[in-house]
């Protein structure tokens, strides 16, 4: 029985999902097959050698210590786009707030101890704002979330412009004909009244929010992030905020430096709390990791490639090795060399890593799995029968 470790909470409409006479579902760290979390944070985690995979039920990854696992052959898989949906209702509700002082005329109002209605009639336009109509939207990143940000602007009756240099075939077929594609990002850094970020964290990414690109923003530019706190630099933010350079920045991210600061709101990361993202991420992460485990097929992970080939034979072998030349050859002329007929095969990589399913005829391998793990470049063998 396999035995798979919760760190948190996970919804049981995914958990449900588990065949209960093949999977044991566990809160205690012993010898665990599988991972399934949410933000709990693994760096300080002894990897124990029974894990095969971690499944995050969310999209970000920063809890799980990537390079670790990939060195050990664990599969990393995250749930990108489950949660995409209560995200764009959260960043909806940052660009209402950030247009109509919402939030500053809640706290006024509930100051407000007698003769309620006479005062607010005299006190409210102190709250004037601006409708979202007609203005523009910068939006970084068109994944997922950039897309559904993009077409709710769109019905909103707003102008939007997108910018992400790594946009995949698939964001890019979802992607209304009216969003105006910049050339780059100092173009929608100059065109946007709002501007929204929906990128990963990453060293590339840290900090992309600056001093430095403040003289190619908009005089009173509106700033939401709903992605990860790390992509703006919060002390020059604060200088842009004192020269009204920004007007407005919304975050889903609070920390020390930004409590209190005038013009800042921190929701405390709302983005995917709801019912729905939860059970949506956790049917996800636990159906990518049943089929890992049970067919060693890989489905959106972020350390390892794509990879999945139908079934032909009984005995199925995986191979993670590191992405380099001649590693194939030596896996086949190991199988081939004990009469073992491959029946079919897939090689897939990912930057430094690769990974190789090979159907075979034989059930009885008779040595090879030690064989293949003594290669230099092969990282860990998994039979599957």
């Amino acid at each position: 029985m396999a035995e798979i470790l919760a760190l948190n909470k996970i919804s049981n409409i995914g958990t449900d999902l588990l065949d209960k006479s093949e999977y044991s579902l566990v809160t205690e760290l012993n010898k665990p097959d599988a991972i399934i979390l949410r933000s709990y944070n693994m760096h300080d985690m002894e990897l124990p050698e029974s894990l095969k995979c971690v499944a995050r039920a969310g999209a970000g990854v920063n809890n799980i210590p990537i390079g670790k696992c990939s060195e050990k052959g664990i599969v990393v898989f995250n749930t990108p786009g489950a949660n995409a949906n209560a995200v764009k209702e959260l960043v909806l509700a940052g660009l209402l707030m950030s247009s109509r002082k919402i939030y500053e005329g809640i706290k006024w109002s509930n100051t407000l101890t007698s003769d309620v209605a006479k005062t607010v009639e005299k006190g409210k336009s102190n709250f004037g704002g601006h409708e979202l109509a007609g203005k523009t939207i910068g939006i970084v990143g068109l994944g997922a979330i950039g897309v559904l940000v993009a077409d709710i602007c769109l019905a909103l009756g707003m102008n939007v412009i997108g910018h992400d240099p790594m946009l995949s075939v698939g964001s890019a077929w979802k992607i209304s004909p009216l969003v105006k594609r910049a050339k780059n990002i100092d173009t929608l850094y100059a065109e946007s009244d709002f501007i929204t970020l929906h990128i990963p964290y990453m060293d590339s990414t840290k900090n992309i929010i600056n001093a430095g690109i403040f003289g190619k923003l908009k005089d009173g530019v509106k700033l939401l992030n709903f992605s990860r706190g790390e992509l703006v630099n919060n002390e020059d933010l604060k200088t842009g905020l004192e020269s009204k350079k920004i007007a407005y920045y919304i975050t889903d991210f609070p920390c020390e430096a930004l409590l209190n600061v005038e013009n800042v709101i921190t929701i405390p990361h709302l983005g995917a709390s709801t019912e729905e993202a939860e059970d949506n991420c956790a049917v996800m992460a636990i159906r990518q990791m049943v089929d890992f485990l049970e067919e060693g097929s890989i489905h959106n992970s972020v350390n390892f490639p794509n990879c999945q080939m139908p079934r032909t034979t009984q005995t199925r072998i995986c191979v993670f090795h590191k992405n380099i030349p001649d590693v194939i050859g030596s896996v086949t002329k190991i199988i081939s060399s004990k009469k073992i007929n491959i029946e079919n095969m897939l090689n897939k990589s990912k930057g430094d890593y690769a990974y190789t399913i090979l159907d075979v005829s034989e059930e009885g391998l008779n040595g090879i799995v030690a064989q293949l793990n003594s290669l230099d470049a092969v990282i860990k063998v998994r039979v599957i029968q």
